[in-house]
């Protein structure tokens, strides 16, 4: 995993084309626009187990605690976010707080994440119907 990472820090990529890493890994690592399986699934839960645990910096905690997304920042300003079985996505905004998250990225998934019910933990607090409606109308 620790590989891979410092592999892709070193690859040019736009936000287009981390969405689609993104939604790879909420897919079980298979590419939904190809459907070419990239990652193993075993490598996919190494990967967003890292990713929810550090991939936000020094920010990382509270951001689990809080957003509850699985995320890596970038210091270009870009965040990928997956939610494990249903999306993957990227932000862009190069504006950086103090720990080198997007700012706007950050304020955009906390708002994703209350509006659709996104927190990683959220099946927990809201039963599964009242969830998948909450997911469908963003309330």
């Amino acid at each position: 995993v620790l590989e891979a990472y410092l592999a892709w820090c070193s690859i040019e990529m736009n936000c287009e084309a981390m969405s689609v890493v993104a939604a790879t890994l909420a897919n079980g690592g298979v590419n939904p626009m190809t459907s070419e399986r990239v990652f193993m699934p075993d490598t996919v839960v190494k990967c967003l187990s890292v990713m929810f645990s550090c991939g936000m910096y020094d920010y990382s905690g509270e951001y689990a605690y809080t957003v509850g997304i699985p995320s890596k920042s970038g210091v270009s300003g870009i965040i990928i976010a997956v939610v494990p079985g249903v999306c993957g996505f990227s932000t862009f905004s190069p504006r950086l707080d103090r720990m080198g998250n997007s700012v706007r990225g950050t304020q955009f998934l906390q708002v994703i994440s209350e509006r659709f019910g996104m927190h990683v933990y959220d099946k927990l607090r809201l039963p599964r119907n009242r969830l998948a409606e909450k997911r469908r109308l963003g309330t």
